[in-house]
């Protein structure tokens, strides 16, 4: 089940009102049924490979605590890893090992007697995995007990408004929740429908419209030059973005409808002054993940400087391949490797000499332009469909000095426009005057409620309804 569908409306309207209405004993229920119920709308029988994993990791948690001894510890711990990176293996990455043993196979005129196989992923596959690898590793690191109600623990899993596209959950943030009584909470409430209201602006407005333009570009990369190559790129920077943290607002939104929690997955990416401040700030969830439960485990910043370098590329390698089986994929992962690891590298020598206001305003604007663009080059690679598409684009980015070609219409490329002009408006607002011009939650209102009246008509004049599925669904 979409977000950006009537079905959803319907389906959220139904079990936040059943959530409330019935008692606390009975609420996991509430909210397990309609999880299920919710991923079963995409491919029904997939909610087996959910019901496997689950019932591991359940197990898996409890003989981890009990168990008497490291070793065993550490042997339970690793069966709960290889089940859910087997099912990814299987599902995601499969079909992408065995092209390449083809390919192998071929120059040595050898054979690969294995079949392709015939599947289709699962949406979210990636995020409900480490979200349940998360559980196992904290239960082996005695930071989270071990959860003996199968039902909470499946919903832990699954509870849908972050289950198919993050973010990605601990279990010492969400676990308690889900054990705790949430009464209704008007101003909770009426905070979470806002936050909802925003995010579907930006996908249905921002991202789905911009989506017709970069598609027009990136599905067709040998036609078009380097003016619109880039208009196409920077619109797909806006686009992912305003897709996946839609997606979250919504999510995040959602759950704090019903009294939930759920922890921040963006923070205004696109202002980050270097690579590694942009990496606090884009997909939290995922990027603390990587450093929690690798890079630091891998060495992290301990050793030699070279073995901290290696340690991040690693990272971000692994960043790439978790994105999807496609080279794309990897070579964007390997670019921010290299962006990080440069960064890394000239940090020390980067002075805070003192300036003048304007000057330090001047070499900020400076950071962020430049962090922007070397971010929206490896968006490139993320959004080309095949790696040559890709080398395409850029080889064609020669001829900038042509004239754009505005092939869906100029009125869509207008309002896309006006759409990223709002987005860059709200954005900088939130970012340099968080405490002025709280249009949602003035005083005022009238203020306030013509800007919710605003953003919905805007919604309905301007909002693309057949722009299909999140980007992040298919990871």
């Amino acid at each position: 089940m979409l977000f950006n569908s009537i079905t959803f409306v319907f389906f959220y309207i139904i079990v936040t009102s059943l959530y409330f209405v019935f008692p606390y004993r009975f609420r996991w229920v509430i909210l397990l049924g309609a999880s299920c119920y919710f991923y079963m709308a995409f491919v029904p029988v997939y909610i087996l490979i959910l019901g496997f994993t689950i019932v591991i990791d359940y197990l898996a948690g409890i003989y981890i605590e009990e168990a008497k001894g490291l070793r065993l510890r550490k042997l339970l711990l690793l069966a709960s890893l290889v089940a859910n990176i087997g099912v990814l293996a299987i599902f995601k990455y499969f079909n992408f090992l065995n092209y390449n043993i083809d390919i192998l196979s071929g120059k040595f005129n050898f054979h690969n007697p294995i079949p392709y196989l015939t599947i289709l992923l699962p949406i979210g596959l990636s995020f409900h995995t480490f979200q349940a690898m998360s559980y196992t590793i904290e239960v082996y690191r005695g930071n989270q007990k071990a959860e003996r109600h199968f039902g909470i623990y499946s919903l832990y899993v699954m509870f849908y408004p972050q289950l198919v596209a993050g973010p990605i959950e601990r279990p010492q943030n969400i676990l308690p929740q889900m054990h705790a009584k949430h009464p209704f909470n008007y101003n909770l409430m009426k905070a979470g429908l806002k936050l909802m209201l925003w995010g579907f602006f930006k996908k249905l407005v921002i991202a789905d419209r911009l989506s017709i333009f970069v598609g027009s570009v990136y599905n067709n990369p040998e036609l078009h030059n380097g003016s619109t190559i880039v208009i196409a790129s920077i619109f797909f920077s806006i686009q992912i973005y305003c897709d996946f943290s839609g997606y979250t607002d919504i999510a995040i939104g959602c759950a704090k409808t019903m009294g939930f929690d759920l922890m921040k997955n963006f923070e205004r990416p696109y202002f980050a002054t270097n690579i590694q401040d942009f990496w606090r700030r884009w997909h939290i969830s995922l990027s603390t993940w990587f450093r929690d439960y690798l890079y630091i485990p891998l060495g992290g910043s301990r050793g030699t400087k070279g073995r901290q370098y290696l340690n991040l590329f690693i990272v971000f390698l692994i960043s790439g391949i978790w994105h999807g089986a496609n080279y794309t994929y990897i070579i964007w992962g390997i670019l921010h490797g290299l962006y990080s690891v440069a960064y890394l590298i000239i940090k020390p020598h980067l002075r805070n000499k003192s300036r003048g206001k304007n000057a330090a305003a001047l070499v900020r604007a400076g950071n962020i332009i430049l962090t922007y663009t070397i971010v929206t080059f490896a968006w490139i690679f993320f959004r080309a469909n095949t790696v040559a598409d890709a080398f395409t684009l850029i080889h064609n980015l020669k001829s900038f000095g042509a004239r754009p070609f505005i092939g869906d219409g100029i009125s869509n490329f207008a309002h896309s426009l006006l759409a990223i002009l709002i987005l860059f408006v709200v954005e900088y607002k939130m970012e340099y005057l968080p405490q002025k011009f709280n249009f949602y939650t003035s005083p005022n209102i009238v203020l306030r409620w013509g800007t919710i009246a605003f953003t919905v008509i805007l919604i309905l004049i301007l909002g693309v309804f057949n722009g299909g599925q999140f980007i992040y669904f298919q990871f």
